[in-house]
């Protein structure tokens, strides 16, 4: 123990100018460990700490340098991120991500977008933002807002894209390919009814549709455009036999009278996705499709059509579902709340928005590591927060001042015999040399724990008390006393914090808070980090970050 002690108050002495600071090397001892006589390795500490002050800087420095090394400087760690190549990938890569416009994105559907933008880095290749926005389901429609809230988001996880494509601008592309397949013998007009459709399906039987002419699916296809709603689709013919029935003679344009955020009634005639995929990956140049493993069925009609075009073969990737432990993460549940008012916007941090990590405060990188780290792994994936909250914290934690709040509804006022004013000098951080800030005391003070009888409390960096009761001001006294936050009851301010549940707690923080700059990330100390949102005149806001 004697050997990790010296090793520890040299690191702490050479960090700070040649002076180790007897609190924080006990404080480095004491975590993790199960020390059972405090007292004596408190002055054992105190003992080493006291021959470490006696060296010159240089000298602690050599000694460092000579039994652990390791700790003379603070360094950095980056563990390097690595994927497997992509197959076929020596020539030109393009990729694309292509959105659905429901809303903005979220952790989870923010996934396939760092994987496409990581290749795209890694090859020098191409990466093209495509607006799914063809016109969806009535239960899935488009949100006009989705158009700028999704580059929003991509543009703070600094994913840049060398075009940008709109699905809605494409249509008469659809029209004509889809005139194409007709011309093949490869789809054809149906007018069956959705159970009629469902049953043959389900069977394998062909509709009586299936073998009209080309001329008369041609001139069905053109009264598509007139006819009602519902009453015909655009089928593509496929294998009735086929081990899957939803491969069978698939649907691949149909008729719909809603109005389209960009385009408004000018379209009626719609291509479903995978037809549309299909169409635009060829024309794009698309080389390589990053995509969820719920999406397999549409991969196998992309290849199904390029086939009938005898267009060349793309390399299609799929990857799992990466869930978050304990939440539901759901682009359409979140659309209702914030549509409902339940949630207060699409940056509620219930929704886990991208717009809600970032006003948190979460640094964009420890998100593109968080997903990085699951690769391509097709396995559905379900992780517990904390891992993301490990990855953000390991950028902030040296970079992240330390301040006191006392929630209002847990703060208890008591009074403390025999306390002196004083002016307390408290190290903005812990473990780094960032300075300090002051705050005058007397002997009324705002506390959060609850305080037992007979027991030894040290209000961090000020004194100790017992029973109410002043007992001394030096920290290594073997009281074996509890580490307590505090405040002055006095010469404090206002605080209010947006939690992630939604809750909005309310506090008082020390003074020093009002130099703070907005959206600077701080911890308050014992409990979480947070962001500062915005400054009003009787208060100061903060967003929750994580503990």
């Amino acid at each position: 123990m004697k050997d990790l002690i010296l090793k520890y108050a040299l690191q702490n002495a050479v960090r700070y100018n040649g002076k180790a600071e007897l609190n924080a090397v006990i404080s480095k001892i004491f975590s993790g460990q199960d020390i059972k006589d405090k007292k004596k390795l408190i002055d054992q500490v105190k003992e080493i700490v006291k021959e470490v002050n006696r060296l010159t800087l240089n000298e602690q420095k050599t000694k460092l340098e000579d039994i652990a090394p390791e700790l003379l400087e603070v360094k950095k760690e980056k563990q390097e991120l690595t994927l497997p190549d992509l197959k076929n990938a020596k020539g030109k890569v393009v990729l694309r991500f292509a959105p659905y416009p429901s809303g903005p994105l979220h952790i989870g559907n923010a996934r396939p977008a760092i994987l496409n933008d990581f290749y795209a880095k890694k090859y020098h290749g191409k990466l093209f933002l495509v607006m799914d926005d063809t016109i969806g389901s009535e239960e899935k429609n488009i949100l006009k807002e989705a158009y700028k809230l999704i580059p929003e988001g991509l543009r703070y996880l600094n994913i840049n894209f060398d075009n940008v494509y709109f699905k809605s601008d494409r249509l008469h592309i659809y029209y004509e390919h889809a005139r194409e397949l007709i011309k093949k013998h490869k789809a054809y007009v149906c007018k069956c009814s959705s159970e009629k459709l469902r049953e043959f399906r389900k069977n394998g039987f062909p509709c009586l549709h299936r073998d009209y002419s080309i001329e008369e699916n041609l001139s069905l296809f053109k009264e598509m455009f007139t006819a009602k709603e519902g009453s015909m689709i655009l089928r593509i013919k496929t294998d009735m036999s086929d081990k899957n029935p939803a491969f069978r003679d698939r649907v691949i344009m149909r008729i719909s009278d809603r109005k389209h955020p960009r385009t408004k009634n000018e379209y009626r005639i719609w291509p479903l996705l995978d037809f549309s995929w299909a169409i635009d990956d060829h024309l794009l140049g698309i080389t390589h499709i990053i995509r969820g493993k719920e999406l397999m069925i549409e991969s196998q009609m992309e290849k199904y059509i390029w086939d009938i075009f005898g267009w060349p073969q793309r390399e299609i990737i799929h990857t799992g579902l990466l869930q978050l432990e304990g939440f539901k993460i759901s682009k359409s549940k979140s659309k209702q709340e914030v549509l409902s008012g339940k949630y207060f916007g699409w940056d509620d941090p219930r929704t886990f928005s991208l717009q809600s990590l970032e006003r948190r405060g979460f640094k964009q990188e420890a998100i593109r590591n968080f997903l990085l780290k699951f690769g391509l792994n097709q396995t559905e994936i379900t992780v517990p927060i904390e891992d993301l909250y490990t990855e953000n914290r390991k950028l902030i934690e040296s970079q992240s001042n330390r301040y006191f709040f006392i929630e209002k509804s847990k703060a208890k006022k008591v009074k403390i015999k025999n306390a002196s004013k004083l002016t307390a000098k408290l190290p903005l951080h812990p473990d780094f040399n960032r300075g300090f800030r002051e705050i005058k005391t007397s002997n009324e003070f705002y506390i959060q724990d609850k305080l037992e009888k007979n027991k030894c409390y040290r209000l961090m960096n000020l004194f100790n008390i017992k029973n109410n009761q002043f007992i001394s001001e030096k920290p290594d006294q073997g009281l074996n006393a509890k580490l307590i936050h505090w405040l002055p009851t006095n010469g404090i301010i206002n605080v209010e914090v947006v939690m992630d549940t939604g809750e909005i707690i309310k506090g008082y923080g020390e003074l020093d808070l009002k130099n703070l700059k907005v959206n600077e990330v701080i911890q308050f100390t014992r409990l979480f980090f947070c962001k500062l949102d915005k400054k009003e005149n009787d208060k100061l806001v903060f967003w929750y970050l994580h503990k």
